[in-house]
């Protein structure tokens, strides 16, 4: 790939994107494989006046040693210089750059029991520090072709040809192209987003009807303070807008909790803790999943729910029209950041504090409250197809048509 395009990727990456600002740090985290890309990431933070930046390096077979070989004991540790850590990311509020690369099957046959009581004795000590961070830093996660990745979506090319048709895919999905100003293209896009969230927000829905032929049959209830939200979003309490996701087709919003009946069908596989879960089902009654079927990952899927309390419950109901730039790619990613963006998908888990009117004013527990859920996981999973159906009902009883044949019905 050229280097020219790919350095106007990383400039889309750290101007609009994290939306870096002078005297800002930077933590990027990305893959051993991508010293190249990560170094023309850096050098754009620090045009955009970065003060410093710093890369957390990560490599998948290492990752998957680790927990292969450490004690249960040892990978639920939270270390005195990990805490230091966060307390420097509260007090700084660093930008934080997630380029995503991994092997979507990097970490299949890992203990994933063991996987999960690690994550949930760690989340306890973390989150306080989470919560004290939310809403007020900007981060954006992008992706650069690995080569595992790359032969998992290209399986009949060379490993050289799979990463350069990879690294095409990415840069067309997230409007990068020669000739073309990336920054400018992403403000248009933003403005589009921006205008069919406030025809949304202007119909004062209460709740959502999904119908598939697949055989979707499903209600949800909206929180009468959400809004829907997509493409750039604000700092608290400052005028910095960022792009979180890199690329983005949704509009979104997060559900009330407990406001959930029906069933829902996937519709691509979904890629969670580096195994894929296919061709499943979920099925929700008083807005808890109670029964979930799916042809492989069925164990993973069902450990995913078991989470925490709140992982069962929906926190997001995102609208993406079936014939977004990521669909019309033609490409299944095997990753959540793409294939999110290809079709209409729901999340298990967190819900968004920021969705609800002047969220600014209420605590985290007053938002909480209010009906949006709170998880120590969000798992994105999709569920659009052609002929999906989506009907708005308004507070009044009227019912307005959302999405039509798997698109915008406005």
């Amino acid at each position: 790939m050229k280097k020219t395009i790919l350095k106007q990727y990383a400039r889309l990456i750290a101007a609009e994107g994290g939306k870096v600002q002078k005297g800002q740090d930077v933590i990027i985290r990305a893959s051993v494989e991508q010293p190249e890309f990560v170094r023309m990431v850096a050098e754009e933070c620090y045009r955009c006046g970065a003060r410093r930046v710093t890369v957390d390096w990560e490599y998948q077979p290492l990752s998957k040693l680790h927990l292969k070989a450490c004690s249960l004991a040892t990978l639920s540790q939270v270390p005195p210089w990990e805490l230091a850590r966060l307390e420097y990311q509260v007090d700084q509020l660093p930008v934080r750059i997630y380029l995503e690369s991994d092997d979507p099957d990097g970490l299949r046959g890992i203990n994933q029991t063991k996987n999960t009581k690690a994550s949930q004795a760690r989340y306890k000590v973390i989150k306080p520090y989470r919560d004290a961070m939310e809403n007020k830093y900007q981060w954006c996660i992008a992706a650069v072709p690995g080569a595992a990745w790359a032969k998992k979506v290209f399986p009949g090319e060379s490993r050289a040809r799979a990463v350069e048709k990879l690294w095409e895919k990415i840069l067309y999905t997230s409007r990068v192209s020669e000739g073309n100003d990336p920054v400018e293209a992403w403000e248009a896009h933003n403005r589009d987003l921006a205008a069919r969230c406030a025809h949304l927000n202007g119909l004062q829905l209460a709740s959502l009807e999904y119908r598939s032929s697949n055989g979707t049959d499903l209600r949800v209830g909206l929180i009468p303070d959400a809004l829907f939200m997509g493409g750039s979003e604000q700092v608290l309490g400052r005028d910095v807008f960022f792009n979180p996701n890199i690329p983005t087709e949704e509009v979104f919003t997060s559900p009330q909790k407990g406001a959930a009946e029906g069933i829902v069908y996937s519709s691509k596989p979904l890629s969670y803790r580096g195994e894929l879960i296919e061709n499943f089902s979920v099925r929700f009654e008083n807005g808890r999943a109670v029964e979930v079927h799916a042809e492989k990952g069925e164990a993973l899927l069902r450990e995913m729910l078991a989470m925490d309390e709140g992982a069962a419950y929906l926190g997001e109901c995102a609208l993406v029209p079936f014939e977004s730039p990521v669909n019309q790619s033609g490409v299944l990613f095997y990753n959540t950041l793409f294939d999110e963006n290809a079709a209409c998908h729901l999340a298990l888990g967190h819900g968004f504090t920021n969705v609800l009117r002047n969220f600014e004013q209420y605590t985290l527990q007053e938002c909480y409250e209010k009906g949006i859920n709170e998880s120590m996981i969000h798992v994105d999973f999709m569920i659009g197809t052609r002929d999906l159906s989506i009907t708005g009902v308004t507070r009044d009883g009227s019912r307005v048509p959302v999405f039509e044949n798997g698109t915008w019905a406005f």
